[in-house]
């Protein structure tokens, strides 16, 4: 367990930025969702956030380090438990994402592998005893990170399969890859980008088609991002206030307390409401990289690192689908789109940096 002089050890600047986002979240959710189906979807985050608390207290109490000596064991039960989602998993419009687990209550498994994903590259480029990351290196890794990517594309689920790789491109980053094999990923990318057309979904190219041309099938594929601008629009600086927007309370905009939240967000709180969001979540980013800039060694940096990308590239991604700036994807915005899996991965994301800023003091 982490040892720790108080419990003024905890950063609790970085709790209390979660915090707030998910405060906004829980006000969001209440009025995008009042008088609809999901009118109740606001107390079950407010229950979600109280899980992700005692997750993120209980990682926080674990010594990170006893975690990473497990990283193969986690891996591999990764790996399995993936695979049991493909034969066991409940399909909800075509995906086989979720397991059960009690009455109504499902798990998004692939979720929760982000974390053992951060711990995997974390160790891995630890270890190293090089200065510079070699080829063999960056294949090792590469081949780890491909089979759960694999398993999750299988589901289908290609956004959260690119968490995974955002993670390790974070890594690898840091760790200061040479810019000629970040310029050769780049190259295969390109060539491969026909070969991985043919094997997306209907509704994946669907979606891709609506973002390079969204006016081609304004009521079809298209719907959701024309909507979701006009929403963004509407909010003009300071926003039309709570449960007022019109594109969202008159249902308009399409799946308003997940996916879609930040521009239900800024359609009633405006632009003023939008900077002060952005500007906590930078807050909160920059808190983390205080902590991996003190963190006691390599391993618990990279830990850092990997999760401040990670929140970095949902935030980028969500925002920049909901402006029409990136293709539609099933990626929700940390801490304010509702959903349970989602709420307590994170926070417990936020409990590895506090195990990692814990040891400062361990130690």
């Amino acid at each position: 367990m982490a040892r720790y002089r108080s419990a003024r050890d905890i950063d609790w600047t970085l709790a209390a930025l979660a915090l707030v986002l998910c405060g906004l979240g829980v006000i969001q959710i209440f009025s995008a969702t009042r008088e609809s189906a999901f009118a109740y979807a606001w107390w079950k985050q407010i229950l979600w956030v109280g899980l992700g608390l005692v997750a993120m207290w209980i990682f926080a109490s674990i010594d990170y380090r006893h975690l990473l000596d497990r990283v193969p064991l986690l891996y591999g039960m990764s790996l399995v438990t993936l695979a049991a989602v493909l034969v066991f998993g409940t399909q909800i419009f075509g995906s086989r994402r979720w397991i059960p687990v009690y009455g109504g209550l499902r798990l998004q498994v692939s979720e929760f592998v982000k974390l053992v994903i951060i711990l995997l590259v974390a160790r891995c480029l630890a270890e190293l005893r090089r200065d510079r990351i070699e080829l063999r290196d960056l294949a090792r890794l590469v081949g780890l990170i491909a089979l759960p990517m694999a398993l999750v594309v299988k589901q289908p689920d290609l956004g959260t399969s690119f968490t995974y790789a955002a993670i390790l491109c974070t890594g690898l980053f840091v760790a200061g890859l040479s810019w000629r094999y970040w310029l050769a990923g780049a190259v295969l990318a390109v060539v491969l980008l026909p070969a991985a057309w043919m094997h997306l979904k209907d509704y994946q190219k669907e979606r891709i088609n609506a973002f390079v041309n969204p006016g081609r099938d304004p009521r079809g594929a298209g719907y959701q991002v024309i909507q979701s601008k006009i929403a963004i629009g509407s909010g003009g600086l300071w926003g039309q206030g709570t449960t007022q927007g019109s594109q969202t309370q008159l249902r308009f905009l399409p799946v308003p307390h997940t996916d879609f939240i930040f521009a239900a967000f800024a359609e009633e709180h405006g632009f003023v409401g939008v900077v002060v969001a952005l500007g906590l979540y930078f807050l909160l980013l920059m808190q983390i990289v205080h902590n991996a800039q003190t963190a006691s060694d390599r391993a618990g940096m990279y830990v850092c690192m990997c999760v401040a990308g990670l929140i970095l590239f949902q935030i980028f991604v969500n925002v920049g689908m909901v402006v029409g700036r990136m293709p539609v994807t099933g990626l929700p915005l940390p801490f304010l789109s509702y959903g349970g899996s989602n709420t307590i991965s994170v926070f417990a994301m936020l409990g590895l940096v506090n195990s990692v800023r814990l040891q400062r003091f361990g130690n």
